[in-house]
């Protein structure tokens, strides 16, 4: 049900999305002639002043900001997940205020017109869909890049959420991101070395996989076994009947945002935290296929049930049995503090290769061994009061430095990441104390 960037909307923030390949790329063309048109005008006015603007300067000004994310949010897809993908897969390497336009995208999408609305679901139920709902509210509640969700109630009386893909979507996706790439790439603001080819690939299949409802349909069944029998867990079941290409159906689920435990008692956000660091070891170790979406809006917490509800399963990757062993190993590493099992297991992950200078994989191994504090913590690790996110970003930004540093991990590595530093972000959120070494025990052989 939950998407990356769901953001509610009101009807006056309705807008169709651009359809065909000529047009959307002719909106980003104009997009970058707007951008011109502003930095010439900025810079004729700073000349008149005496001043001499940097290009940088000239470039990020709040129009501009706001010009170039409000853009790339009208068009959803690709567009608006490209830069979504960026600004957490490359975030730490980019200046601030690139930084700034691509977070923008992680909370801003608009809805699609009620009357594209209705044209859409005729084409996809028939004419007669009404009959087959008491209500049907055209207002969606929230909003993503790939689609929009509405909570509705059948003629069954079932409470159903359906999400619903925006058209065009699934067909503009290669081109998207080639050309939004292109567009961040003309700001001149990407460091030199980043090298994008890697994300744009995964930007790609990650879209394609996310914009397969039928895909995510089957994957909910498969997770749902590695939630079966977990009292602290609860997820929605999908509804065949209103499930089409272009259309995800399944049962709606009351909850709160996962975030505001934040004024819980300790007791609770402490458990909260723990049940889903415990799942992701299951996710991993168990059953190795795991949800990759760091997006909060993927959790909601049932204060009547006490249970954790799990949403959205179109980021959810199979992993291999030698991704899997060599994160075991590296956990066992970081445990013991053993630097030699470190480093085995990142060459054998994929985070580095022999072709790197010892000294840049020594500066690897150190990572992994930070990253991994919170396992090797003999007390319960107090996520409110630690610093381990700006540390692990400082060390990040020096090996980006590094000129003999190239290498890329894999895409799976990537991903899996990503998962973990949001569940670390969210416990940051809600200063939880989490016992993360005896979670991890039962994984240890």
């Amino acid at each position: 049900m939950a998407e990356n960037s769901v953001a509610k909307k009101d009807n006056h923030d309705a807008l169709s999305v651009p359809s065909g390949r000529l047009t959307r790329f002719s909106k980003l063309g104009s997009l970058a002639g707007r951008v011109a048109g502003n930095m010439l005008a900025e810079g004729l006015s700073e000349l008149a002043k005496g001043n001499r603007p940097k290009l940088k300067d000239l470039l990020l000004t709040p129009g501009n900001v706001l010009r170039v994310s409000e853009q790339l949010a009208q068009m959803r897809g690709a567009a608006m997940k490209v830069g979504q993908l960026l600004s957490m897969d490359a975030g730490d390497m980019l200046p601030a205020e690139l930084a700034d336009i691509l977070a923008r995208l992680r909370s801003n999408a608009h809805a699609m017109p009620e009357a594209e609305l209705l044209t859409l679901l005729t084409q996809e139920w028939g004419p007669d869909w009404r009959k087959r709902f008491i209500q049907f509210p055209l207002k969606p509640i929230a909003a993503a890049s790939i689609g929009q969700v509405h909570k509705v109630i059948s003629d069954d009386l079932k409470r159903l959420a359906i999400k619903i893909q925006y058209p065009g979507i699934r067909q503009s996706i290669d081109s998207d991101v080639d050309n939004v790439a292109s567009l961040i790439k003309m700001t001149g603001l990407l460091p030199s070395k980043l090298n994008l080819k890697p994300l744009l690939a995964e930007a790609k299949k990650q879209l394609h996989d996310e914009a397969d409802y039928p895909l995510e349909g089957q994957r909910l069944g498969q997770y749902a076994a590695v939630v079966a029998n977990d009292d602290a867990f609860v997820m929605p079941v999908l509804d065949e009947t209103f499930s089409t290409t272009n259309i995800l159906a399944m049962t709606f689920l009351d909850g709160s945002p996962i975030e505001s435990l934040v004024s819980a008692p300790q007791a609770l956000r402490d458990a909260v935290i723990s049940n889903l660091m415990r799942l992701f070891f299951k996710e991993l170790f168990v059953f190795k296929l795991v949800q990759t979406d760091p997006n909060f809006a993927n959790y909601l917490y049932d204060h009547d049930s006490g249970k954790i509800v799990l949403l959205d399963f179109g980021a959810t990757r199979d992993y291999g049995d030698t991704l899997v062993s060599g994160y075991r190993q590296l956990m066992q590493g970081a445990c013991a503090n053993d630097q030699a099992k470190i480093k085995a297991a990142a060459l054998q992950i994929g985070l580095l290769n022999e072709a790197i200078p010892a000294t840049i994989q020594q500066t690897i191994s150190d990572i992994c061994y930070l990253a991994c504090e919170p396992l090797y913590s003999k007390q319960p690790y107090d996520f409110g009061q630690t610093s381990l996110a700006t540390r692990l970003q400082k060390a990040g930004m020096q090996i980006g430095l590094e000129k003999t540093y190239v290498h890329t991990p894999p895409a799976d590595a990537i991903f899996l990441h990503r998962k973990l530093g949001g569940l670390f972000l969210l416990a940051m959120k809600i200063k939880a104390r989490v016992d993360m070494r005896s979670l991890f025990m039962p994984y240890q052989n």
